[in-house]
């Protein structure tokens, strides 16, 4: 469990975060863009068979990753400006949703956290847990539905207002960032540090599950007039947890296909529907997708979970020793501590 000290400590960012994984949409590609010469040789015959056949098509996708760069490069600044502005004007619909409470999780989950607390074995675990198909995919409850309905109802008030808004990542262009709007200290690092780290400790402990030291939480919405699914991709995450809100919706189910190491051409995909209140926990690296809903409306709460003693020795984004620059908050989980890789407590035993 993280500790008063480990949440002081400073995160970082790696410097890869302005110049890898800039999503284009249009092309649904991942690209690399440190200059235009090398994003040409690197991307230009690519593209073009995608469909980016004229020079104005490629100048287009230009400007978009220059737009995407520049948001990146002011990324703390405009989310600190964000978050000062929406505690100073919004006002909450339901102030106790941002605050987590026994009662807002379901008796399974609960069980299920008590049963790792008091020794369990991993093999113990997965026998709570329902098997999905996909491997070292889990899906258990995680919130009461009356919890999930308030929530949603939160998250949509907070949508109408005129508060300032960012966008989760780019590849969701509609969410919200949970830690901008005030859930972080209240709501998601207990719900990280007391229930979920539990879990992961038995059942991730190769990937940095038993020290989780940050995350980055945030809420995605599909709808029919938005984003209706989510192209194949890993996470910058050691391991997510996504947790179905609701509302009414029809598919849309997730799609999960080996580990990023492995070629889709190699690749058979699990379809794994979603069940409001549960979650599916999964390792961060492990590729998926959401395939497109047909009607309705889905909210799905996201939780990038991430331990600095993983991700400080090979960034998980650019497959480097990460370049730290430094970030606000959790940042994206790297820290300057390289002696904490002598610690043990994310040892195998």
């Amino acid at each position: 469990m993280t500790n008063e000290g480990d949440r002081k400590s400073r995160f970082y960012t790696c410097s890869c975060f302005t110049t890898d994984n800039i999503f284009l949409d249009e092309y649904k590609l991942h690209v690399r863009f440190v200059s235009e010469k090398q994003f040409r040789l690197d991307y230009q015959p690519l593209l073009t068979r995608l469909g980016c056949v004229t020079e104005q098509q490629f100048v287009d996708v230009l400007t978009k990753i220059s737009q995407e760069v520049d948001r990146r490069r002011c990324i703390c600044e405009t989310s600190a400006e964000r978050t000062a502005a929406i505690k100073h004007m919004y006002q909450p619909l339901h102030p106790h949703v941002y605050h987590l409470q026994e009662s807002y999780l379901a008796p399974k989950f609960k069980q299920i956290v008590e049963y790792c607390r008091s020794s369990g074995t991993c093999e113990g675990l997965v026998e709570l847990l329902e098997d999905v198909g996909a491997p070292r995919v889990y899906r258990f409850p995680v919130f009461e539905k009356n919890f999930c309905e308030e929530l949603v109802e939160e998250l949509e008030h907070f949508e109408e207002s005129s508060a300032p808004k960012g966008r989760p990542n780019t590849m969701n262009h509609y969410g919200i960032l949970l830690s901008e709007l005030g859930f972080d200290k209240g709501f998601i690092i207990p719900l990280r540090e007391r229930y979920l780290q539990p879990l992961t400790s038995l059942l991730y402990p190769d990937c940095g599950g038993r020290c989780l030291d940050s995350h980055k939480a945030f809420v995605v919405k599909y709808d029919m007039n938005e984003d209706l699914d989510l192209s194949y991709h890993y996470d910058n995450a050691e391991v997510t947890l996504n947790v179905s809100l609701g509302k009414e919706f029809t598919d849309g189910s997730l799609f999960f296909g080996d580990m990023r190491q492995v070629p889709v051409s190699e690749t058979e995909c699990t379809e794994i529907e979603h069940r409001v209140t549960e979650g599916l926990l999964h390792r961060g690296q492990h590729m998926h997708g959401a395939l497109p809903i047909s009607c309705g409306q889905r909210w799905n709460l996201i939780i990038w979970m991430r331990a600095s003693q993983e991700r400080n020795k090979l960034c998980p984004m650019c497959n480097r020793r990460p370049s730290l620059v430094e970030g606000d908050g959790f940042a994206d989980g790297f820290t300057k501590h390289p002696e904490a890789q002598q610690n043990d407590s994310c040892a195998l035993t």
